[in-house]
């Protein structure tokens, strides 16, 4: 990720090509629309190494598509040790996930791990549900998660942005 970003986020799932790379999109969308994209670095991850380079899931990339989001340029990638270190947040999809990076993670970096859906404004729903062995609903369930969390994200990073700023001698 670019030195020159304020802020940098990790959305990470199991294999990084339903969940994750969903957030990704309609996170990086987002911060397109609110003028935050020079300033908010995202990536996605998984904790494992199945899917490695692959796209995301043609499904997931069909119901993104319906709402207007793009992933077809997102490849899979495994969470790696840098992302503990320089991204702001790590937000997991699941509770399992979760566990599995705070497994790996460094304890001096343990605070950026949360749930994405932590940030929920309208749903309320522990986790993202993984979709890949459903069935349409289920991935526009994704969806729905994900808008209204990003939503949240966003007003959060703003508020640190701001404060940060405050803060700057």
């Amino acid at each position: 990720m670019n030195a020159a970003y304020e802020f940098r986020v990790v959305f990470f799932c199991m294999g990084n090509i339903c969940r994750s790379p969903t957030a990704h999109g309609v996170f990086r969308h987002r911060l397109q629309a609110r003028g935050l994209h020079d300033r908010v670095a995202v990536s996605s991850a998984g904790t494992h190494a199945y899917h490695i380079g692959e796209a995301p899931d043609a499904r997931s990339q069909h119901h993104a598509r319906l709402r207007g989001y793009d992933l077809a340029d997102l490849r899979a990638r495994q969470l790696a040790p840098a992302d503990f270190e320089h991204a702001d947040l790590l937000l997991a999809m699941d509770w399992d996930n979760l566990a599995l990076a705070e497994a790996q993670c460094p304890p001096e970096y343990r605070h950026k791990l949360r749930r994405l859906t932590e940030f929920c404004r309208r749903h309320d729903s522990p986790v993202v549900p993984d979709p890949y062995f459903g069935g349409p609903d289920d991935f526009e369930r994704v969806l729905d998660l994900v808008e209204d969390a990003c939503d949240g994200l966003l007003d959060h990073i703003e508020r640190v942005l701001a404060t940060r700023r405050l803060l700057r001698p």
